[in-house]
């Protein structure tokens, strides 16, 4: 028997670089809403702000992979490439905003 390899190879610098800017991205954002937003609710966990924290920058980061593997292989699924770039941008920002609401309810959007 001979064992075959499909998988599709990837280029990990790139894709590791698309990752960390989605998550430095959402981090951002993240901050900024954070700093911006005023004085928590005393009856919140004294630890409130670590969910946000945590669900943002990995919903960029997830962004990210979806934005490397749309433009990266374009070709293989027959799609334009600024179409696959318009769509990457898309899924990004919607996973960015669910991300934000993933993350602050039950604090800022309860």
């Amino acid at each position: 028997m001979t064992q075959t390899n499909n998988a599709i190879p990837t280029n990990k610098g790139v894709l590791s670089k698309r990752m960390l800017m989605g998550a430095g991205i959402g981090l951002l954002l993240i901050c900024l809403f954070l700093s911006s937003a005023g004085h928590p609710n005393p009856f919140w966990p004294k630890l409130w702000f670590l969910r946000p924290l945590i669900i943002v920058p990995f919903a960029g980061a997830m962004g990210g992979l979806c934005n490397y593997y749309l433009v990266y292989f374009h070709n293989l699924m027959g799609v334009n490439k600024t179409v696959a770039m318009i769509l990457s941008a898309v899924i990004f920002l919607i996973g960015l905003w669910l991300g934000l609401i993933l993350g602050l309810d039950g604090t800022y959007w309860n």
